[in-house]
């Protein structure tokens, strides 16, 4: 990192219209120690950047420390990119302060709402290298995105566009800057159907790059949100045993032993190149064709550009089929929705009016018995949210969905409002005598997030699909458990707190997913799999636990392979293969 620090700073000093000093930006996911804040990428696309998160549960984490070089010695104002996450006439939770070679500045930061550029003070620098550390003063989840030298008293731009362009020029970044690499399939999303569909083409011959913009495989199979897998396996046993997990309490830690496995499993084919912690942020494309897919590590910003004839969609949130104009779906259709070349909806639970509604986002977490009593701070600025509600565990129900909310726009504040339902309920559960020894031992700082975008294939599954059991020609996914969609419980009782789901159920014998459904009807080599595949809000309902999603990861990484070896598409797979593709799920377990 210091040498990256040196090579900037010469560059800087290289195109400095005069001789003094030139402004320094330091992005915060670049600290060489980052002690025990944590780096969150979940919300680049909303804010602009990753983040460092100091997530102590209440317990001020240990300083983030870097060295920092400057060319001379002198006096720099300090701006600091940052958010209050709450608001109120109360201390801020996420307060944190800026130290320079031991000098604490006494700004405290984090205290002002909006991600917006906060003035923490002026520092004294040495010429050389110079010690910054971040020190959190709650727990509570203090925020950090960058750091901003400069010799005049000018605060960075705040709006989001200009600042885009502005961190593009103080960093001198540059599209020559990526490294570029080649492949057959690339396949970003490196959860359970991500992993499926690199594992089968890889053993089918291909060139597999998997890109996950987290430290560990899974998604909310993870340890770092700890779902348990549901659903079948049916063809596809032998692949998705080297993914899934036990049936093991959500939130349970035995999530990291399934983390061990996967990662193993994946290293284990020579043939796939693993890409953990960098996040795609780009689809270049050509006539409705993808060229390539743009990925940045979440820590050190080093950036590759991936070259392939076939793409796939394992983000969850649709983000290559959005960046590359794929057609698709967002919120609730209306019971009476026509779809051009499609029979009428008219799907259980749908809404007389299209809304904005899905299914919600959880933030599990859990508390253990600690043997003897054990403090909670008082968090008043959590009970506009928790309000009476007393908890010490949370489970699938804890979470949260409103149709002015998007899951994927709103991220961060869907994430912020479990937050403050979590702390909240657990201090109202503290003041019970019972629980005095009862700590707050792990909550999740991602989402685990049920649907968002849903992109569009050649056919779009619904509820209806599933209720008459149509067993596809080109059926190459089955599940067996019930058709499950939640909604929040204040809507049917609003004196419950907003923040705690309900189910609906539908039973149904089996239900088959075709193939159609897994290739985008306009992105000529775009195929997908996990939640964000062609389906209606209702038709999400059964197919969206892990491993049914597995299973068309599989599939399709098998249509992959047929793509390459005819030099076709993913449609011309369903059209001129499907024989063929149906004889490698058949016998997929046999491999």
């Amino acid at each position: 990192m210091r040498s990256i620090l040196i090579i900037f700073l010469f560059l800087i000093s290289l195109t400095s219209c005069n001789n003094s000093p030139s402004p320094l930006l330091l992005e915060a996911e670049n600290f060489d120690d980052k002690g025990g804040w944590l780096v969150d990428p979940q919300f680049v696309e909303q804010m602009g950047s990753p983040y460092l998160l100091a997530h102590g549960l209440g317990n001020p984490v240990e300083d983030a420390v870097t060295e920092m070089t400057f060319n001379e010695t002198g006096k720099y104002y300090v701006y600091v990119r940052t958010m209050n996450w709450v608001q109120g006439n109360w201390d801020a939770p996420g307060r944190f302060i800026i130290a320079i070679n031991g000098h604490e500045l006494k700004t405290e930061l984090g205290t002002q709402p909006g991600w917006k550029w906060q003035y923490a003070g002026q520092a004294k620098v040495n010429e050389g290298n110079n010690r910054i550390s971040l020190k959190d003063l709650a727990g509570f989840d203090g925020r950090c995105d960058a750091i901003y030298f400069s010799k005049e008293k000018v605060s960075p731009p705040n709006d989001k566009n200009e600042l885009k362009k502005w961190r593009h020029k103080i960093l001198r970044e540059n599209i020559s800057a990526i490294k570029e690499k080649t492949y057959d399939l690339v396949v970003t999303g490196g959860g359970i159907a991500g992993c499926a569909a690199a594992i089968a083409a890889a053993e089918q011959g291909l060139e597999v790059a998997l890109i996950h913009d987290r430290p560990v495989l899974g998604g909310n199979a993870s340890n770092e949100i700890r779902v348990h897998t549901l659903g079948i396996t049916w063809k596809y046993d032998r692949i998705l045993k080297k993914l899934n997990t036990q049936h093991y309490p959500n939130g349970s830690p035995e999530a990291k032993k399934e983390d061990e496995k996967r990662l193993r499993n994946i290293k284990s084919y020579h043939n796939i190149d693993l890409f953990l912690d960098f996040r795609a942020y780009n689809a270049n494309t050509n006539n409705n064709t993808i060229t390539s897919v743009d990925a940045r590590h979440t820590s050190s910003g080093k950036k590759i550009r991936f070259k392939a004839p076939l793409f796939v969609d394992c983000t969850g949130d649709g983000w290559i089929g959005f960046w590359a104009g794929a057609e698709y779906m967002y919120g609730r259709e209306d019971s009476s929705k026509y779809d051009e070349g499609w029979d009428k909806y008219g799907e259980l639970w749908s809404p007389s009016k299209p809304d904005n509604r899905v299914m919600g986002s959880s933030v599990l977490w859990r508390s253990v018995d600690a043997g003897k009593p054990v403090k909670f701070p008082e968090v008043p600025w959590a009970m506009n949210v928790a309000k009476g509600h007393s908890a010490v565990n949370g489970e699938w129900y804890w979470e949260f969905s409103t149709d002015s909310l998007s899951q994927i726009d709103d991220a961060e504040k869907i994430r912020d409002h479990m937050f403050k339902a979590i702390y909240g309920s657990f201090s109202n559960a503290k003041k019970q005598p019972e629980n005095r020894n009862i700590k707050l031992e792990w909550v999740s700082y991602l989402l685990g997030k049920r649907e968002s975008r849903r992109l569009v294939g050649d056919h779009i599954y619904t509820f209806n699909d599933a209720k008459s059991m149509e067993k596809f020609r080109d059926a190459v996914a089955k599940e067996v458990r019930e058709i499950d969609v939640h909604y929040q419980r204040i809507l049917k009782v609003p004196s419950i707190p907003d923040f705690l789901s309900e189910a609906l159920y539908y039973k149904i014998k089996e239900y088959y997913i075709p193939y159609r459904s897994l290739y985008s009807k306009n992105i000529s080599n775009l195929l997908m799999a996990g939640r964000c595949f062609s389906c209606s809000h209702i038709g999400l309902g059964g197919p969206r636990v892990m491993n049914t999603t597995g299973q068309m990861g599989a599939a399709i990484g098998y249509a992959a392979s047929l793509c390459i070896k005819h030099n076709t598409s993913p449609r011309g797979v369903y059209k001129d293969h499907l024989e063929e593709l149906l004889e490698l799920i058949n016998h997929s377990n046999g491999y």
